[in-house]
């Protein structure tokens, strides 16, 4: 099992970008919309994906557990084209199991990556202030 934080990261930021690179191939090159539309399907579908990019190169825990609830968009969208005849069905597939890649690392990441205060505080262990006073003569 996947249990080191770095391993994990990485196969999270290989699958977004694996999402973001299919995605751009199906708008643009393997089955595009009409022509009219190619520049707004790509705002719509690419351009939310673009918004937690550095957030997740740089393994920034917050933006990760947040992507997780934008990912489930492209997961709900890779669903209702699996359910279509022709090359869609495979990109959809592609498209969903990318997602359930990228979701679950993202959230295995999140969990090994915990802080740990997070950590005592499961655990039943008591955060104890010591008083500056304390401190000083220590």
């Amino acid at each position: 099992m996947l249990k080191s934080p770095r391993t994990l990261h990485r196969l999270a930021v290989v699958s977004y970008l694996s999402l973001l690179v299919l995605l751009l191939a199906w708008l643009i090159w393997l089955s595009p919309p009409p022509e009219a539309l190619i520049s707004v399907a790509v705002i719509a579908l690419v351009g939310p994906l673009l918004l937690p990019l550095r957030g997740l190169l740089h393994a920034r825990r917050y933006t990760m557990a947040w992507s997780t609830m934008l990912i489930l968009v492209y997961f709900v969208h890779g669903a209702a084209s699996a359910a279509t005849p022709g090359i869609n069905r495979w990109l959809g597939l592609a498209e969903v199991a990318l997602v359930v890649v990228y979701f679950t690392t993202a959230i295995l990441y999140i969990r090994a990556t915990g802080s740990k205060a997070h950590g005592r505080r499961r655990r039943g262990e008591k955060q104890v202030a010591v008083p500056d006073s304390e401190k000083d003569s220590g």
